[in-house]
């Protein structure tokens, strides 16, 4: 600024102004050839789906495959289940997230529930939420104390407990029923249930410590107490009604169905019956 120039107030702006920068052209890379390639991997995919799925359905029709959807709401709820728990164990198998994987999974899905159907499981009662909430506080308790004894059992100076196979009898009268309460007593430490008679309901368990009559007395009122809850919690006489499932996929899966006891049979069979293991020698 010169001695005769006024100040005006206002800073001195500069008179450039930047033009907005163009982007290049992208050009592509992929020749007419590669595209060509590329589409034709695509039309071959949706090809080869297509057959797929027609080759399933010709099994279906064509051979003694029962139908993998069911037939009614609660039979295509466990399916559509099942397809999403393999589909997420086959993305979980594969470590990475993508639409390849879990295309790939619920193909496969379908793929072993139309090919390697599982018999339908009978479901002839209903679930009681609180009594199963009381069976699962009292399956944890008995697993601690149970644990305890075993574990004292085994530090403890002084002969070695003796083992037996004990049969009882138990009135569930559900297969899962039955199976979740074998669970049960293989999950409490000192019992393994050896063998199951599905026809005359009978239990043969090995039990750790029979040496006095308490102690078998006490394996007999944990039997009684897990047959009663059970019953309580998914089989209520009130709430029992037949299921459509028995015996549908017998002729798939070659089972021959379960022959009723008798009451005559029945008769035949001691209530329980204890058979004790001696202990082997040199043992004290």
């Amino acid at each position: 600024m010169t001695s005769g120039e006024q100040p005006t107030g206002k800073p001195e702006q500069s008179a450039r102004t930047t033009a907005p920068k163009r982007r290049a052209p992208v050009v592509s890379t992929k020749g007419p050839v590669l595209s060509l390639v590329i589409n034709t991997w695509r039309v071959s995919l949706l090809f080869i789906f297509w057959h797929f799925v027609s080759a399933l359905v010709w099994l279906r029709n064509h051979t003694r495959l029962p139908k993998w959807l069911g037939s009614d709401s609660r039979e295509v709820g466990v399916r559509l289940w099942t397809i999403a728990w393999l589909t997420f164990v086959w993305v979980l198998l594969w470590g990475t997230v993508s639409w390849a994987n879990i295309i790939g999974g619920v193909v496969l899905a379908v793929a072993v529930l139309t090919v390697l159907p599982l018999p339908r499981v009978p479901v002839e009662g209903r679930i009681h939420p609180l009594s199963v909430a009381q069976l699962v506080v009292r399956l944890v308790v008995d697993f601690f104390v149970s644990s305890l004894q075993i574990g004292w059992m085994a530090i403890r100076p002084g002969r070695p407990p003796l083992g037996a196979v004990v049969r009882v009898r138990v009135a569930i009268k559900s297969d899962m029923v039955l199976t979740l309460a074998v669970d049960y007593l293989n999950l409490v430490p000192g019992t393994m249930v050896l063998e199951i008679d599905h026809r005359r309901r009978m239990l043969y368990v090995h039990v750790f410590d029979v040496r006095s009559e308490k102690k078998v007395r006490a394996f007999y009122d944990q039997v009684a107490y897990v047959e009663r809850m059970f019953i309580k919690a998914f089989e209520r006489d009130s709430e029992w009604h037949p299921s459509p499932y028995h015996g549908i996929d017998e002729d798939f899966h070659h089972v021959r169905p379960i022959q009723p006891v008798t009451g005559a049979q029945s008769a035949d069979i001691p209530a329980a019956t204890t058979e004790t293991s001696r202990p082997e020698r040199g043992e004290s």
